[in-house]
């Protein structure tokens, strides 16, 4: 009677030992109130607001300092602006994540930028690009199947974006660091494509 009642604690002891560790860890989600797809969905939604804010300082800052970005952009279908961080040494590269937006429908398109290359710049350089899309065309386009600036693309916005008067090619491009609208454009071997993670 006593080896089955030995028997019998063992068994039970053992039950306790292995059903332990998923009662304790349903209870540390319970009290949390959220699983782990609850906090990717969060850490997303905080980065888009993050994209969001620069964005819109970036356009809110152009328009402001140049008229005639101010012109192009009210007859413009949409417009998307990118956070760049550039760093060189001997090879130069860059990346950083952007924001379509259709002026239309609102509808926002969150994208990757990444470029790569034999630079002599040394150190890191932040700065925003912002694009003015003369039409819907041109939009979905740099939108659907991505965009890779080439050296002509920085040529065309006006050979410096500062001085860009018109669309080239259905795109105004200019560029922005801490000190304000920079002297050219300089955005060639960029490529930019959506963000599936983002959106």
């Amino acid at each position: 009677m006593k080896k089955i009642t030995r028997t019998l604690a063992g068994a039970m002891t053992l039950a306790l030992v292995f059903s332990g560790p998923p009662l304790f860890a349903q209870e540390a989600k319970t009290e949390s109130g959220k699983s782990e797809k609850d906090w990717k969905s969060m850490k997303k939604e905080a980065k888009r607001a993050e994209i969001d804010a620069m964005a819109g300082a970036a356009l809110d800052r152009l328009l402001k300092e140049n008229p005639k970005a101010k012109e192009l952009y009210n007859r413009a279908y949409g417009w998307a602006a990118f956070d760049n961080l550039k760093i060189g040494a001997g090879i130069s590269g860059g990346g950083g994540k952007g924001v379509a937006v259709s002026k239309e429908s609102k509808k926002r398109t969150y994208m990757s930028m990444g470029s790569g290359g034999v630079g002599l710049t040394l150190g890191a350089q932040t700065y925003q690009v912002v694009f003015l899309f003369v039409d819907s065309r041109t939009y979905k386009k740099f939108i659907g199947s991505g965009w890779e600036a080439t050296a002509a693309a920085s040529a065309a916005a006006g050979k410096g974006s500062g001085s860009q008067t018109d669309f080239v090619n259905g795109l105004a491009i200019f560029q922005i660091d801490a000190k304000g609208l920079m002297a050219s454009a300089d955005i060639s071997g960029t490529k930019y494509s959506v963000d599936k993670e983002l959106n």
